[in-house]
């Protein structure tokens, strides 16, 4: 484990210690926790975005039909 020195507003300083006394742990872990959750989200939405991104892209038409036009894309009486 790394030591890390931050600096915090009073409010909060204040805030952090009665979050990290209500969860049964140290100032310092609730940080290294909150930043290890935040990392996870981040990669999780970066794992998400190269799988999307990755996808071979899907034709709307095949190449000798027009594309869909606008009304049809968005008739309602199919979208119900």
């Amino acid at each position: 484990m790394k030591n890390v020195t931050i600096t915090l507003d009073p409010e909060t300083a204040r805030w952090a210690r009665m979050e990290a006394a209500r969860r049964n742990t140290s100032v310092s872990r609730l940080v290294g926790e909150m930043l290890r959750e935040h990392r996870e989200r981040e990669q999780a939405i970066k794992n998400a975005a190269d799988r999307f991104f990755g996808r071979t892209p899907v034709k709307m038409r095949k190449t000798d039909e027009p594309y869909p036009t606008r009304e049809n894309l968005y008739d309602r009486d199919i979208l119900r």
